[in-house]
């Protein structure tokens, strides 16, 4: 029995079934086969987009395949150009699957993969639930997660979440109130699992330890929960484990590449290894050991309508010593905290919420280039952003209906164009930083 979500998928004309069949293959072939499989993967798809992708054959600057170490590494800034002048020859905006990234970096991007690569990051969420025993096009999801707030945006959203069969608790309101009414919903609704970003899920938690509350005895159907976007401290760990009383699943992808790495029954953070290939590279990107931190570096092995490849995601971490080419294990992941804005009414908004409201501002022109928003006050921000030319007037309108509309009215915004951004040690630009 085809199920609605896999239905949806084949209709809108990407492959689930030959992906998770292909997947399948991968995932069973032998140490000794993987290591060719790599291998070739790997030149397969450096040559098709020096052959075929201008944008990253001007960035190597050669037809002919350099040695692998040799390759550029790109980073976001290289990808902020118009998405036309970055698509291989053959694909169009009508032929790919199109997103923009959530910019929790600070430097969102719209980007493209080609509609096999993107049946091929479904396979891979389905197997990976799997795991834990969730089946994707069955279980019953509770997704602590933003939504388009304009009508449009809102009832697609909507459409989706009944398709995948999920029921959606917006994140841009955490206060205590609404966290009730979230806590009514699991009295009487069968949820199988909690999927959303870490710091929400984490403030319910906070919610259920004041009320003392287990969630699982009013919800006894949940068997897990996944938490992704954003790190997860080991004492937040345990406070859900403890709150929720199921088990906690961590969870590290990037809309533009995968699930890049997720806890196996084992809990490990395992690295997925069939559709990416995950390098930790130093400041002279040259490679590191297994055991030894630096940038998180990845190459998108199946995407040819776009070139991830050597792609600095703006993380850091360390892969595990005990790591194998097939089976590669994240010991360490820094950078991706995220901090909570309390606002004037007293409600509680994640940063992340503040990816929604730049998301007006952020056309696909690429003339905002980064920004940061510093919360100084209960009602005072400023957004400091790197562009080509300053905000107009009218976009700056837009921005602030954006945050009356996502965050509450009668907030103070001051905006400053800069031509550099701090950033961490880790080279992490953190979006969002709260000086309360």
């Amino acid at each position: 029995m085809i199920s609605l979500f896999d239905l949806s998928l084949q209709l809108n004309g990407f492959p689930i079934k030959e992906a998770k069949a292909d997947l399948d293959a991968i995932i069973n072939l032998s140490e000794e086969e993987y290591t060719i499989f790599l291998q070739k993967k790997k030149g397969e798809i450096v040559a098709f987009h020096l052959q075929n992708n201008p944008f990253y054959n001007e960035l190597v600057g050669t037809k002919i395949a350099p040695k692998w170490e040799n390759l550029p590494v790109l980073n976001k800034q290289n990808l902020q150009k118009p998405l036309e002048k970055r698509l291989s020859n053959g694909y169009s905006r009508k032929n790919v699957y199109l997103n923009k990234t959530s910019g929790s970096s600070g430097t969102p991007f719209v980007f493209a993969k080609d509609k096999y690569c993107h049946a091929l990051t479904w396979a891979s969420i389905f197997m990976r639930f799997g795991w834990h025993k969730i089946d994707f096009n069955r279980s019953y999801q509770a997704r602590f997660y933003g939504i388009p707030m304009d009508f449009t945006g809102y009832q697609k959203e909507r459409i989706k979440d009944f398709l995948t069969h999920r029921f959606r608790f917006p994140v841009f309101d955490l206060s205590d109130a609404v966290l009730g009414k979230y806590l009514r919903k699991f009295k009487t609704e069968k949820f199988d699992y909690i999927n959303g970003y870490t710091s929400s899920i984490v403030l319910f938690a906070k919610y259920l330890e004041q009320k003392n509350i287990v969630l699982k005895e009013i919800c006894p159907t949940l068997k897990a929960c996944f938490v992704t976007s954003e790190m997860l401290f080991e004492s937040d760990k345990k406070l859900l484990e403890k709150q929720f009383g199921i088990s906690i699943i961590n969870e590290y992808g990037a809309s533009e590449l995968d699930l890049i790495a997720f806890e196996n029954p084992q809990g490990e953070w395992q690295v997925n290894s069939e559709t990416l290939f995950v390098e930790i590279l130093d400041e002279n990107n040259q490679v590191l050991p297994y055991g030894k931190e630096g940038r998180i570096v990845i190459t998108s092995l199946f995407n040819k309508a776009h070139p991830f490849i050597r792609y600095d995601i703006g993380d850091i971490g360390i892969l595990d010593e005990k790591s194998t080419p097939q089976k590669p294990i994240l010991k360490k992941l820094t950078g991706r905290t995220n901090d909570v804005a309390i606002l004037p009414s007293g409600k509680k908004s994640p940063g992340l919420t503040f990816y929604y409201v730049t998301k007006s501002i952020v056309e696909d022109d690429g003339n905002v280039k980064e920004f940061i928003i510093k919360q100084t006050q209960l009602d005072t921000f400023e957004i400091e952003y790197v562009s080509e030319k300053e905000l107009n007037a009218n976009q700056i309108q837009k921005i602030k209906e954006a945050i009356a509309l996502y965050l509450e009215p009668n907030l103070n915004f001051s905006f400053t164009k800069k031509t550099i951004l701090e950033r961490s040690k880790g080279g992490k630009l953190k979006q969002f930083k709260s000086f309360l």
